[in-house]
């Protein structure tokens, strides 16, 4: 098959296009026919290396964990999905190496959901990391509820603009930080957009004279370091790109595959509740592309990579 892949560490130079062997299907696996991926910063992190301790890496490593296809076969415990069913997964191992980004994946039935009907397999890649990190930073570690508000940083990104997005969907306010140029993106999600800079927690105070209840940290730094400070007494707090947080007394949040909150994530998209943007969209020969579009870090919403 045709795939992605790198021999060693490095930046988006070393990810090389090639064939390399179909991966074997294990018991509780299926095996999907690619037709889109996506990017994600995790993605040029592991290939830098920056997860190294946490995760081992067997070379070649094909990079990817979020796939949108159709299911080629089913190993023999599987009875939740068969050839043709279209698919969505966070396939994620406790390892790297048989990634996303290639013609065909190895997928544990765990890591997948069935792909809404109503988005292109371009816009469903998109939707499991970065919709997965927002639902569960928002519902398990924050535990919002209907009639709260809560602050957003970075909130026009990618996993950002779904936070708002599932956050309005379950009767939640939402402030969101974010440039000029992406506030009436802001608004047409349902959020109040707040500038970045100078001057930011009095524009958050402005918008939530009483503190916000919780507080969702896609930035780390500076934006982290001042939300204790906007919090309501009883507030929370997480974040998913600083460790600091911890030391502020919130939670960490590293997210996990689970096929159940993938399913809720689907039937919000199929009920018009959420979309996911895609900004761009590469051919698989072009990932190295796609990668240095992402390091950038100026896109709004997803980087998709097409398979088909």
């Amino acid at each position: 098959m045709k795939a992605i892949s790198y021999p060693v560490y490095g930046d988006p130079d070393v990810l090389e296009y090639g064939d390399r062997p179909e991966p074997k299907l294990g018991p509780d696996s299926v095996l999907v026919k690619v037709r889109a991926a996506s990017v994600n910063p995790v993605d040029w992190k592991v290939l830098a290396g920056y997860l190294d301790p946490a995760l081992d890496a067997v070379f070649p490593v094909i990079p990817g964990w979020d796939v949108a296809g159709v299911v080629e076969k089913a190993g023999p415990s599987v009875s939740e999905f068969k050839p043709g069913d279209e698919v969505i997964g966070y396939v994620r191992e406790d390892f790297v190496s048989r990634g996303t980004f290639a013609e065909y994946v190895a997928a544990p039935i765990r890591t997948l959901a069935r792909k809404p009907r109503n988005t292109s397999f371009e816009e469903a890649a998109g939707l499991p990391l970065a919709g997965l990190t927002a639902y569960q930073s928002l519902h398990r570690s924050l535990k919002v509820r209907e009639g709260e508000t809560v602050l957003v940083h970075a909130a026009a990104g990618g996993v950002g603009s779904l936070a708002v997005q599932i956050a309005r969907a379950h009767g939640v306010k939402v402030i969101g930080t974010a440039s000029a140029r992406n506030h009436d993106y802001l608004r047409s999600l349902g959020a109040t957009p707040v500038e970045y800079g100078d001057g930011l927690a009095e524009r958050v105070r402005e918008a939530a004279p009483n503190g916000v209840d919780a507080v969702l940290d896609l930035v780390g730094g500076d934006a982290l370091q001042l939300s204790p400070g906007l919090l309501a007494e009883g507030g929370r707090l997480a974040s998913i790109a600083d460790g600091g947080v911890l030391e502020l007394g919130g939670d960490y949040v590293f997210v996990r595959p689970d096929a159940a909150d993938l399913l809720a994530l689907t039937e919000l998209v199929e009920r018009g509740e959420v979309e996911v943007e895609v900004a761009a969209v590469y051919p698989l020969e072009k990932a190295a592309d796609a990668f240095r579009e992402s390091i950038g870090g100026h896109t709004r919403g997803k980087i998709a990579i097409s398979v088909a």
